[in-house]
């Protein structure tokens, strides 16, 4: 088990607006939780979410309402953010609360980033343009702290000869976010950290087990890496109504396969009609009872995860967040 692990908010800013995003982010702290996870998205997952603000406003705004860690589950480079301007965000927020600010990239979905995109590459090259721009960032970052130009050439970006005029003096953590045993590999060889979301006990093992491997291979030290989990769970007073919570509010939950391509959150809406209460597995738990929530959060943290961000799928935000900083996280070792 991890020593330092911490229990944080996951906000997911495709179900709510801003103000209350922001709102439901400070309520988490003053209840127990440590830190915050926002989703970055240009679409809800469905119609009937019916949100999707710019992800670093809100970050801005959540810095300055809470005092512990946040940062993007999965900000995705190449599409609709150049390299260099996620890492111009990143470094802006890192110089705002020094310290306490961490980016995840990822490889991203079209529902996200076709909308700037002439093309859509296939996953496999979703995946190198990925590590090729954590490269072009930490360059960036490492060259901007130390005063000087950085030029980039690569197969998918570049970048002019520039520097980031605002930049801390410590670089705020780089993290890839993935699922995949062979990406979490590669992660450890380059990135400060994992970030993923929405699996099972024991493909998150297997997950640890590949970045701290890639780690191990690049003579990297392990104890300064980030693992961190964004959790989806279902809870609410009555298994019946943790039930329907699921299926209305996180169908996705249920989708067992790559969602990577689809690009309409109308797609989704006629996919998610087909969603039933058999179709979910042990990649959540929807339950009404508190002990087993505990459980689970304590089976990842027992693996060695640093930060468990939740995700309560359900829209009654503020019932959850006293009852688990109230029955739940004082439980959690």
């Amino acid at each position: 088990m991890s020593p330092r692990v911490e229990v944080g908010y996951a906000a997911a800013l495709e179900k709510y607006a801003p103000r209350d995003a922001v709102d439901l982010a400070a309520m988490a702290e003053q209840h127990g939780f440590v830190g915050t996870l926002a989703t970055d998205h240009f679409q809800p997952w469905l119609p009937s979410q019916g949100q999707s603000p710019f992800v670093w406003s809100v970050l801005a705004a959540v810095g300055e309402r809470t005092s512990t860690n946040f940062g993007p589950g999965m900000a995705v480079p190449g599409y609709r953010y150049h390299p260099a301007t996620l890492a111009q965000a990143a470094a802006t927020l890192a110089s705002m609360y020094e310290g306490r600010h961490w980016v995840g990239i990822g490889p991203g979905e079209a529902l996200n980033e076709h909308v700037t995109a002439s093309y859509w590459p296939e996953a496999p090259d979703r995946l190198n343009s990925m590590f090729e721009a954590i490269d072009l960032i930490k360059k960036l970052f490492r060259g901007s702290i130390a005063g000087r130009d950085t030029r980039f050439t690569g197969t998918y970006h570049r970048m002019e000869s520039a520097r980031l005029w605002t930049m801390p003096a410590v670089a705020p953590p780089v993290l890839v976010a993935t699922g995949g045993p062979v990406t979490a590999r590669r992660a450890g060889k380059v990135a400060d950290g994992i970030v993923t979301v929405g699996t099972s006990y024991d493909r998150a093992a297997t997950l640890l087990e590949r970045f701290d491997r890639g780690v191990d291979e690049a003579d990297r030290d392990p104890g300064t890496m980030l693992r961190v989990l964004h959790l989806n769970l279902s809870w609410a007073p009555s298994d019946e109504q943790a039930m329907a919570n699921a299926i209305e509010q996180w169908p996705l939950g249920a989708m067992r396969f790559p969602k990577g391509d689809i690009r309409s959150p109308q797609v989704f809406e006629q996919i998610a009609r087909q969603v039933g209460p058999d179709g979910f597995d042990d990649r959540m738990l929807i339950s009404s009872d508190l002990d087993a929530h505990r459980r689970r959060i304590q089976q990842f943290a027992d693996i060695g995860f640093d930060r468990i961000y939740l995700h309560n799928v359900g829209r009654e935000q503020r019932d959850f967040i006293e009852t688990f900083g109230r029955c739940v996280l004082p439980a959690v070792r």
